[in-house]
């Protein structure tokens, strides 16, 4: 009986999901920029050459028949972060043009990010689909805050899809997404520890596209939840800016 119970433990550990095996976050190194940046989509322009690549590379819920390749980078300076996206993709779908929309029912890249060291669970979440239509909120203790139009048009945005598409893209094509976003906009809505070095934030990266005819869910650090959920800064990885 010892024996038999001892192979059905073997058993179930070797039947738990891979995706859920991760024991510990995520850190990414966030480098400074030095000069200005123009805000083209450009994911070849000079300052973004020696930033290392975020892999977004993990799937929840059901695997997509055909699997994005998504990569991004990050840079901050005394004012600004900045983030850029590349991704491979298929069936690439844009209906949303509404500031606040449901930008991720399209074809989507995501960062959301806990900026007060204090207080990780309280974070923002933006959102922007492949034609430059975002959606932004804060959460705080179980309260959602949108961010207004007005204040969100700080956000520089850059892309390299139209805004708008009338039928999904179905072959290959590779899009560019390229934002900053001022430091000021986080002091409307809650409080963040100034980015310097050896400074900390918790976040996430996700690409997704959920009423496309290719759904997915896929994010940087590894989220452990049986369906696709990314409001869930417990599984935050780790900014360190240096």
């Amino acid at each position: 009986m010892k024996k038999i119970s001892f192979l059905l433990l073997i058993a179930m550990v070797y039947m738990l999901p891979v995706a859920y095996s991760s024991e510990k976050p995520s850190v990414y190194k966030v480098r400074k920029l030095k000069g200005s940046l123009t805000i083209d989509a450009n994911w070849d322009k000079p300052q973004w050459k020696k930033v290392k690549e975020i892999p977004i590379v993990n799937f929840m819920g059901t695997l997509p028949a055909f699997q994005p390749v998504v990569t991004a980078k990050m840079m901050y300076d005394s004012e600004n972060v900045y983030l850029i996206y590349k991704v491979e993709d298929r069936h690439v779908r844009i209906q949303n043009t509404k500031f606040n929309s449901s930008v991720s029912t399209d074809a989507c890249v995501e960062f959301f990010f806990s900026p007060d060291k204090d207080w990780p669970l309280r974070y923002f979440n933006v959102e922007i689909n492949a034609g430059g239509t975002g959606l932004m909120a804060y959460h705080k203790d179980g309260k959602r805050t949108n961010v207004k139009e007005e204040d969100f048009d700080v956000v520089e945005i850059a892309h390299t899809l139209p805004k708008k598409l009338e039928q999904e893209i179905s072959e290959p094509v590779t899009w560019f997404l390229e934002f900053k976003m001022p430091l000021s906009l986080l002091a409307k809505y809650g409080n963040y520890t100034q980015p310097e070095k050896g400074v900390k934030w918790k976040a996430n990266f996700y690409k997704t596209s959920s009423r496309s005819t290719n759904p997915h869910y896929i994010t940087w650090n590894i989220v452990q939840n049986p369906v696709p959920q990314f409001h869930l800064p417990q599984y935050f990885g780790t900014l360190v800016f240096k």
